[in-house]
């Protein structure tokens, strides 16, 4: 059966600049294998309740402002699947979650950019899930629970944020400065935490984690990693797959859960 996964995208520029986090997400794809669909939860798409989207064919949302021309040209229209979609809303609704359709929406850069890099032929069908903000941990962690069942069907299900996601700090640096401090004993806590399964800590993250308000000032880019924990059930074991740091302030940690 499928991980869940975790993955974080850090800048859009992430998929055309060369680094050891766009390194670790080209390889991606031939380590997992090709997955029947795959379900994103992205921390850029936030909604007041559970949406899906379900469309024939996905277009690509450039949504961001001031990169390079190259970065708008790029294209991922991935397939839909409608049919996954509408039986992703029954589970969520049987899990109490109000859930609705979009029946318009494509695929943010939190899901294409790195879809793009670990399966390259846009030839997977694709969905989206809508996170709720304002809501915290424990309830993506629900969300992610009703999930569960579409990894037997062969559905990866992918958290899309960042682990840390401070871009106030971003001053135009280079992609590989040395890490602030703050980031890396942040970092160090999670990951321990993670590998360690304590759950009660890590939904408590806001409270016992070293910097963690610097670190996600809000908390959209974290919440997507309650999802894919949740979606790999109550007992499952956290696997780090990469560990870097990006203009030293955007953690690039991704995760499978089992």
């Amino acid at each position: 059966m499928l991980p869940a996964l975790f993955l974080s995208h850090g800048s859009p520029m992430l998929a055309v600049t060369p680094g050891p986090a766009h390194e670790f997400l080209a390889g991606l794809g031939a380590a997992l294998g090709r997955p029947r669909a795959i379900l994103v939860a992205s921390a850029h798409w936030e909604t007041a309740h559970p949406v899906v989207n379900a469309v024939d064919r996905n277009r690509t949302i450039h949504d961001f402002g001031g990169f390079p021309r190259a970065l708008y040209d790029l294209r991922y229209d991935a397939p839909g699947d409608p049919v996954l979609a509408g039986q992703v809303i029954d589970l969520l609704g049987a899990a109490g979650l109000q859930a609705g359709i979009d029946r318009v929406r494509g695929l943010d850069h939190g899901a294409w950019v790195p879809l793009m890099l670990a399966w390259p032929a846009a030839d997977v069908p694709v969905l989206q899930v809508s996170v709720q903000s304002g809501l915290g941990p424990a309830y993506h962690l629900e969300l992610g629970r009703a999930l569960a069942p579409l990894r037997a069907q062969g559905v990866l299900v992918v958290g899309s944020g960042s682990f840390t996601h401070d871009l106030s700090r971003f001053r135009g640096q280079g992609q590989d400065v040395p890490e602030a401090p703050d980031v890396a004993e942040f970092a160090a806590w999670m990951d321990t935490a993670l590998r360690e399964g304590r759950r009660s800590d890590l939904l408590a993250y806001r409270h016992k984690a070293p910097h963690a308000a610097a670190e996600h000032p809000t908390e959209e880019h974290l919440l997507p990693l309650f999802v894919a924990m949740g979606a790999a059930g109550p007992a499952a074991r956290a696997e780090r797959l990469h560990a870097s740091t990006a203009y030293g302030v955007l953690r690039m940690d991704a995760y499978a859960f089992r």
